[in-house]
């Protein structure tokens, strides 16, 4: 797991514990993907296609290998 995955995670972990957090934008998006929930997605971001294509390639990857190999690191 590389670092940018880490704080995914942790984003991903801290809306799920407090409905908010510090991550950036793209940390945010990601975050959102990963628990599959939208209403994590930062303000301005209504078009999920969008939210998705911010992400960009690299990134959209992230949100595939989280959910298929560090899901277990998700605090729900």
């Amino acid at each position: 797991m590389n670092s940018e995955q880490q704080r995914i995670i942790e984003v991903a972990n801290e809306l799920l514990a407090h409905d908010s957090t510090g991550g950036s934008t793209s940390e945010q998006i990601a975050a959102a993907f990963i628990l599959n929930e939208m209403k994590y997605l930062p303000f301005g971001y209504f078009n999920i296609a969008d939210a998705w294509d911010r992400l960009g390639s690299q990134w959209q990857q992230y949100v595939r290998d989280i959910q298929h190999d560090y899901s277990h690191l998700i605090q729900r």
